[in-house]
């Protein structure tokens, strides 16, 4: 049986819901399972490289856009086995879920990743759509730019980024200018900042405001699976707004 160290969240949750056994070591940030009893690394940015090296697993899982280059050469250095994937759409998630589990945890195809990958191609494409201003952090204000996992999902659910044009992936942009993008809705996922009702929606008033779960927005794992209809349901109170 393989050991395993995951310095993603997301990655961690698949490969504890398909095989929890594998997993020897998981970022401070993986808390799906709740029960997850692991050694822990730090975090995504900053993992203790020492103590990895140190735990000896046969597989490191990794994210180019989670995880830092140069963490993941001196992993490489040391003599560790690197999988990195690349995921900036829904599809891409279920291809590369796929080949990690498949190819390098040497896993079967698990039944949570196929009833996630159905739930989606069930989407139906929205006729109504709204354009949208997607912050991730405030002081200073980041919002989605273009090319990212979270703008392909909401696009699905009939809410374009009003940012998807962008230059950077996730750019930081003024307050003022945010205000003057014309978007009708803003959406605020619950992490990395923890947008809530009292800090977040009063900075756009009187656009309205979607307050949705980060982990089904920005998660490609096991959370998949009910994604599709939980932010459906989190966007869908503002449709008559």
């Amino acid at each position: 049986m393989k050991r395993i160290v995951s310095l993603v969240p997301s990655l961690t949750e698949s490969v504890a819901q398909t095989e929890p056994g594998l997993l020897v070591g998981a970022t401070d940030w993986c808390v799906h399972p709740a029960d997850l009893d692991v050694t822990r690394i730090r975090g995504t940015k900053n993992p203790d490289i020492a103590r990895i090296i140190e735990l000896a697993p046969d597989l490191v899982l990794a994210n180019e856009e989670e995880n830092r280059q140069a963490d993941l050469d001196a992993l490489r250095e040391a003599g560790l086995n690197v999988w990195v994937t690349r995921i900036r759409t829904v599809p891409e998630a279920f291809s590369s879920l796929d080949r990690m589990l498949i190819e390098a945890c040497g896993l079967s195809r698990p039944e949570w990743l196929t009833r996630a990958q159905s739930a989606w191609e069930a989407v139906e494409g929205e006729k109504s759509r709204r354009k949208a201003i997607i912050p991730i952090w405030r002081r200073p204000w980041m919002v989605v730019g273009q090319d990212t996992f979270t703008g392909d999902v909401l696009a699905r659910l009939g809410v374009d980024n009003a940012y998807a044009e962008h230059p950077q992936r996730y750019p930081k942009i003024g307050l003022d200018e945010l205000r003057e993008v014309g978007a009708d809705l803003v959406v605020l996922p619950d992490e990395p900042y923890a947008f809530t009702a009292t800090d977040g929606p009063e900075a756009f008033a009187p656009v309205p405001s979607a307050l949705v779960s980060g982990r089904h927005l920005t998660w490609y794992g096991p959370s998949l699976a009910e994604a599709p209809s939980l932010l459906r349901a989190q966007l869908g109170d503002l449709r008559t707004s």
